[in-house]
């Protein structure tokens, strides 16, 4: 997979802007790229995952074969729930599923590279100052209604 093989994170800021650019893939997948992604999530198919790459795009794939993973694995078979939900709720779901994965990736670097208590501290920080998916979905089905203002 293509966010394996870019270099490895090492300080706080390097594993935010990991973060970051994982996070920005994501919200194009589920707004600017919604029906692309929408489309790619055939529930004929095996399990597939949405991943955020660093370098800011998104990709449903397969979860990778290696046991375990190089990385810590976004939410298995989001597209077996899709034509059992509303498109909007699936959306939210997926949002919030990948907030958690995107925290799970975040903090699997801060543990292989030894970040200490002030160093997790600060990289929560950094990442909680941030809308998560989940609100940003939120805001998006609102702007159906009528327009907000976002900050991507």
């Amino acid at each position: 997979m293509e966010g394996i093989q870019n270099p490895i994170a090492r300080t706080v800021e390097e594993v935010f802007s990991d973060f970051r650019g994982r996070r920005a893939g994501l919200i194009k997948a589920l707004s600017t790229d919604v029906q692309k992604f929408y489309h790619q999530c055939d529930p004929e198919k095996e399990n597939l995952c949405l991943y955020g790459l660093p370098n800011e795009t998104w990709e449903v794939n397969l979860p990778v074969e290696e046991v375990p993973p190089e990385l810590p694995e976004p939410a298995l078979g989001i597209n077996f729930a899709r034509d059992g939900m509303v498109e909007k709720d699936w959306i939210s779901l997926v949002a919030v599923h990948s907030d958690s994965w995107l925290i799970s990736v975040a903090f699997y670097f801060g543990a292989r590279f030894g970040f200490g208590k002030n160093e997790r501290k600060r990289l929560f920080q950094m990442i909680n100052d941030l809308p998560t998916l989940f609100s940003k979905c939120l805001c998006l089905n609102y702007l159906f209604v009528v327009k907000c203002e976002t900050n991507f």
